[in-house]
């Protein structure tokens, strides 16, 4: 591997991306790193190009990856490491950032993920799997209280129903397993008990052995204020989570993250790469909702800025397996993100519109990560749908993180733009 001037290749053009390059940039060993399809932020971030690619097309990763003769690859979505994207590499000799196809399906397959976690006595819920309807709606009488309703496979982050009501569930089973809402995502739909809680996302640096957690941040699933309305992939984030105890940290490590990556290895897929556990804080304990693959979004918008270490060394420990020879550390601030959505979202689409107040919110000291945007021919800054922006500030405090955030948010509009003046700040998402 390389010691100075390293290029990158990082697959991907959301707003986890651009904060995963923002990052990467700023490590005095690398010299490039080249987004793929990236957006108008990365296009624009220090020692950072964009560069055409399709993400669902493993050859094209590679033939990209061969190209600019990258020393790394990090591939950010979770579709083309399910896809093989990271095993295609490996077997050209490139090295990846990433767990293999088989290992990637902890959130490939929701269904695969259940079997795993009782196989291997990781806390969870109780649930059952369907691919027949009538099957499944017969399947709600085993429930004393209306179920979560999944689509197994991969949806993009829409394909969790949480039923209020029995009908509710039995209309969420109908339009997966009947109306195909999900499409292949749906072939089989998971029926899990409901936990009660507050959630809390716990991503670790893993290297097939060892594993280096993150800070905990909490993250925001509901469209509106007041934690109401459809989930959605993350309106906002935060970091320090004030339910994180060293000692809560010490049981999901003995009892989450230790099990899981011995697990893997014992099956013969060992796990490489950011391994996301979205945990719900329940009376008898943290229980795991489900795992990601790959950072999350908005996670990696609040716990890429607080990272101290030098990010090339840990994705590379990653890659070859030698998480024991660097540490991870952490700035002990706090840091909190407002995401900006599109009209419609996250039912549906909208027009492209121009942003402004960009360079207001950089002035008053947040960090935009962009997700859904793309460049004019002229420069400026358009809207490219679904979640657009994300507004990071860094403080001492999370109060101070927060306010900074939402002032940072109130400089810049769209036409359109959806976002929650509650993130970090609602008592009823920070139980204390």
């Amino acid at each position: 591997m390389n010691t100075t001037g390293s290029r990158i290749l990082l697959v991907g053009g959301g707003g986890r991306e651009h904060a995963l390059a923002w990052r990467l940039a700023a490590s005095d060993r690398v010299h490039e790193v080249l987004v793929g399809p990236g957006n108008a932020g990365t296009a624009s971030t220090r020692s950072c190009s964009n560069i055409a690619l399709d993400t669902s097309d493993v050859g094209a990763i590679v033939a990209a990856a061969r190209s600019c003769s990258a020393d790394l690859v990090v591939v950010g979505p979770e579709g083309p490491l399910v896809a093989g994207a990271v095993d295609a590499l490996g077997r050209e000799g490139i090295a990846a950032f990433g767990p293999s196809a088989a290992a990637a399906q902890l959130e490939g397959s929701k269904v695969h993920c259940k079997e795993f976690l009782l196989r291997h006595g990781v806390p969870t819920a109780v649930a059952t799997s369907f691919t027949d309807a009538d099957a499944a709606l017969a399947g709600l009488r085993q429930f004393d209280q209306p179920p979560v309703v999944k689509a197994s496979g991969l949806a993009a982050g829409k394909g969790v129903i949480v039923a209020e009501t029995f009908e509710d569930a039995a209309a969420a089973i109908e339009s997966i397993l009947l109306d195909h809402r999900f499409g292949d995502a749906g072939a089989e739909v998971l029926l899990e008990q409901r936990l009660h809680g507050t959630e809390v996302s716990v991503l670790a640096f893993c290297d097939g052995e060892r594993f280096a957690l993150m800070p905990p941040a909490q993250d925001h699933k509901r469209l509106l204020v007041g934690d109401l309305g459809p989930n959605t992939g993350g309106m906002g984030a935060f970091v320090p989570s004030p339910l994180t105890s060293p000692a809560l940290l010490d049981q999901v490590t003995n009892e989450v993250f230790a099990p899981t990556l011995a697990g893997m290895a014992q099956e013969g897929t060992p796990y490489r790469g950011a391994l996301y556990a979205g945990l719900m804080l329940t009376d008898d304990g943290p229980k795991v909702i489900e795992f990601n693959c790959r950072f999350g979004d908005p996670e990696t918008q609040v716990v890429m800025p607080l990272l101290e270490s030098d990010p090339l060394e840990l994705f590379e420990a990653c890659a070859y397996g030698s998480l024991d020879d660097v540490e991870a550390h952490w700035s002990a601030d706090a840091a909190a993100t407002v995401v900006m959505a599109s009209e419609g979202y996250p039912d549906s689409g909208s027009p492209s519109v121009r942003i402004s107040g960009l360079s207001d919110a950089a002035a008053d000291g947040c960090v935009v990560f962009h997700a859904g945007t793309r460049l004019g021919v002229d420069g400026e800054v358009f809207s490219a749908g679904g979640r657009v922006l994300a507004v990071t500030a860094v403080a001492p405090d999370l109060a101070s993180a927060a306010a900074s955030a939402h002032e940072g948010l109130s400089r810049i509009s769209f036409a359109g733009a959806q976002h929650r003046d509650d993130i970090a700040l609602a008592t009823a998402e920070v139980k204390q």
